[in-house]
């Protein structure tokens, strides 16, 4: 698990490797990662975007950029996580993401942006 913590935001981030839904011959590799955010701040937020980008071994780059998480944008109280999982399609056998949270701070309408720790992406044989 990586994390990385701005603001009093901490944002952790855990990876799985999806076998029953990939298929190396095709160059197809399902990744799934599970986004934990905790508000140890003394402010609410309101997470409103997400920027991420997404490296391939192929030295192929993507940017995808959008409002909430997976539908939704979470509001946190200081000490409340929100946990979502969602997935990324690779080319190869291995890749990198990361990216940046678009926050606002409730009480002012201040918004600040919340770094996502760079993560890597490998199929487990390949760790050899």
């Amino acid at each position: 698990m990586v994390t990385a913590t701005t603001e009093g935001i901490k944002v952790c981030v855990e990876t799985n490797y999806q076998a029953e839904y990939s298929s190396p011959s095709q160059s197809h590799y399902v990744f799934t990662y599970r986004i934990t955010i905790v508000n140890e701040g003394d402010y609410t937020i309101k997470l409103h975007r997400r920027h991420w980008y997404i490296h391939d071994a192929n030295n192929v780059m993507r940017e995808v950029e959008g409002e909430g998480v997976v539908g939704q944008q979470p509001i946190l109280e200081p000490g409340e996580k929100h946990q979502y999982v969602s997935g990324c399609n690779l080319r190869s056998g291995f890749g990198k993401m990361y990216g940046t949270y678009l926050m606002e701070k409730v009480v002012d309408g201040r918004e600040f942006e919340v770094a996502i720790p760079e993560f890597n992406m490998v199929v487990p044989y390949l760790m050899n």
